[in-house]
């Protein structure tokens, strides 16, 4: 890599989109819990008494696995982008380095 200048840019422009991904996946773990509360509710209506049987029903409920599915989307995206950043932080670092290494090998020569 020439200048870090390429992977800055890669940061500048994806970090909405991991700030996107993020936000979803904090959205979709509190609404996992509201469909559970909401799917324990409309258990008891249909007659499911206790607390346990109720949140089994909420569990076993396909709309609650949709939300687990929904969730487990979010979470691999957010942490692609995140390593994606990671490593394009990485090059500047490694740019670093090796500019001071040639700087320091050019005072050596002289």
């Amino acid at each position: 890599m020439k200048t870090p200048y390429k992977a800055v840019e890669f940061i500048i422009a994806n970090a909405p989109l991991y700030a996107k991904a993020k936000s979803e996946r904090i959205y979709l773990e509190e609404f996992r819990k509201t469909k559970k509360a909401l799917l324990m509710k409309d258990a008891m209506v249909a007659g499911y008494d206790s607390a346990a049987s109720q949140e089994r029903e909420a569990y076993a409920h396909p709309d609650y696995k949709s939300v687990l599915v929904g969730l487990a989307a979010a979470i691999e995206k957010e942490e692609t982008l995140k390593w994606q950043l990671m490593a394009a932080q990485m090059k500047t670092e490694i740019w670093r380095t090796e500019s001071a290494n040639e700087r320091m090998e050019g005072k050596s020569t002289q």
